[in-house]
């Protein structure tokens, strides 16, 4: 039986639902990775013993190994079969999260965190191509509804979580607690997950090299371009010439090429090709001000771990609500595109409130804005899933959940990236700036210095006023990147008049 066919027969809404909760379960399990051991990063890096340039590669071969792999997730179903490969998927996934756990040093860590992201990279595209055809066009919208559940709110808490196993256990946890919901998940999908037929297929390992060379670059280049001072760095400037060659000789290669690594037909579809740039510039708002919220409260604004990680139980409880009131009530009611445009704003706005904070910002002043945020995230993450495959057949959406996944993962970076740069670097100006209208003359900081029995002359107060200045300059960057994310939100509005709206909508209806 063809995957296709095996996707038109006719399910039972308890079986729908049973194997909706496997493949969010195995969606967790690869988003939940993504920021869970970030917290965990100081603690690894005093156990092994090892610099902040080691520790980065902890984390970037993991996403390295997702992003290359998982835009094969459709040649791969189409070699082994749907349920051999998320089975296989899982196991391997929890396998290589056990070994991350028991590392002994950095060099089996990061070989395992690869193993991590060759396996993960399946579940996410895996998880979204079969609620599609488990469920039919009308309930599209809760089905999705339910996996956003797991593939926004998971990263958004999982800063909280990981703090808490780090606090009360170990770092190994964060790894650990990855089995017991592999082994869940594993259980329900491999009773209700039908099998289907394969066929052998010919690989063009030339493509396959090219992308792999094009996507391996640009990750490269996002993760180490702000330690290496970017294109001063000889690593960066082969990343970045590996990535023009690569990247264009695949692109030139592959069009029109029936046998092609990727089907860029896919990209001929106006609401799945939007949907790819919409996501991608989401990713840049959310995940870059997710990244740089921890360092700013912890960093600067001196919180502890927990409470850090306490921030982010507000905005994952409002992502939450607005996930399910979104796909069984909204969606069905209004054009998807205009709750398009709602998240788009709440999300910028939410970012932007983080950018008016100041040294004073309390524990709600920091949470209120991520409310906003989550909220903005169900809005537009139900509706752009659904507006994004409309028009793909069941036979090619693992492929296209396969493309989408990994413009999803790059848009994260990229914000990380991004914020990185505009925190180190509005930080330089910032300093210069302020630093610049000081000198030991001045009467405003011989009156500041006064009270301290300090003058602007002395050793003392020189580095006292540095002190000041560099924390002043470091909230004023801050502030710059939450801008920065906000604004990424706002660009991608246009973006959502390039969808198409859904077919046989003459009237809302509501959800069945």
């Amino acid at each position: 039986m063809s995957v296709a066919a095996a996707s038109e027969i006719p399910a039972r809404d308890g079986v729908r639902w049973t194997i909706a909760l496997a493949v969010v379960l195995t969606a967790v399990l690869e988003v939940l990775d993504s920021t869970i051991v970030n917290v965990a990063l100081p603690q690894i890096q005093a156990a092994f013993g090892i610099t902040n340039d080691q520790t980065v590669w902890i984390l970037t071969s993991y996403i390295v190994a997702s992003i290359v792999v998982m835009p094969l997730t459709g040649f791969f179903v189409r070699r082994v079969g749907r349920r051999r490969l998320v089975i296989s998927a899982i196991l391997g996934f929890a396998t290589f999260s056990a070994l991350c756990g028991l590392s002994w040093s950095v060099e089996v860590m990061v070989a395992c965190r690869l193993g991590q992201g060759i396996f993960g990279a399946f579940l996410i595209p895996l998880s979204q191509s079969i609620l599609f055809d488990s469920f039919p066009k009308e309930k599209r919208g809760q089905a999705m509804a339910f996996f956003g559940l797991g593939v926004v709110v998971a990263p958004v808490l999982g800063p909280t979580i990981g703090a808490l196993l780090t606090e009360y256990f170990s770092w190994r946890a964060v790894f650990y607690v990855n089995l017991p919901i592999a082994a869940f998940a594993l259980t329900m999908i491999s009773g209700e997950l039908a099998s289907e037929d394969t066929r052998a297929i010919k690989v063009d390992w030339t493509g396959l090299a090219l992308m792999v060379g094009a996507i391996a670059s640009l990750q490269l280049m996002l993760d180490l371009g702000e330690s290496r001072d970017w294109f001063a760095s000889k690593l960066i400037q082969v990343a970045a010439i590996t990535l023009i060659a690569c990247g264009t000789a695949f692109v030139l290669r592959g069009r029109g090429k029936a046998d092609n690594i990727i089907d860029f037909s896919l990209f001929r579809d106006r609401s799945f090709a939007g949907a790819n740039v919409a996501i991608l510039g989401f990713g840049v708002a959310m995940f870059g001000s997710i990244a740089i919220l921890p360092l700013f409260v912890q960093g600067l604004l001196g919180y502890p771990v927990l409470d850090a990680g306490f921030l982010f139980i507000p905005r994952g409880i409002a992502a939450g609500v607005s996930m399910v009131l979104t796909g069984s009530v909204l969606v069905a009611r209004f054009d998807p595109r205009k709750l398009l445009i709602c998240g788009l704003i709440l999300t910028g706005t939410g970012n932007v409130l983080l950018g008016q904070l100041n040294l004073n910002a309390g524990f709600w002043d920091l949470a209120w804005p991520g409310v906003v945020s989550g909220l903005g995230m169900g809005l537009f993450f139900v509706p752009m899933s659904t507006l994004a495959f409309q028009n793909i057949g069941s036979d090619r959406q693992d492929e296209a959940s396969g493309i989408y996944g990994v413009t999803r993962s790059l848009g994260s970076s990229v914000g990380i990236a991004l914020v990185g740069w505009q925190v180190a670097s509005r930080l330089q100006f910032h300093y210069a700036t302020l630093a610049s209208g000081i000198t030991p003359f001045d009467a405003a900081a011989r009156d500041y210095l006064a009270p301290l029995g300090l003058t602007p002359g002395s050793p003392e107060g020189a580095v006292y006023i540095a002190g000041q200045i560099q924390q002043q300059a470091s909230l004023l960057a801050f502030q710059d990147a939450f801008w920065l994310t906000g604004i990424a939100a706002f660009a991608m509005l246009p973006v959502v008049l390039v969808l198409q709206r859904p077919s046989g909508r003459s009237a809302p209806a509501v959800a069945h």
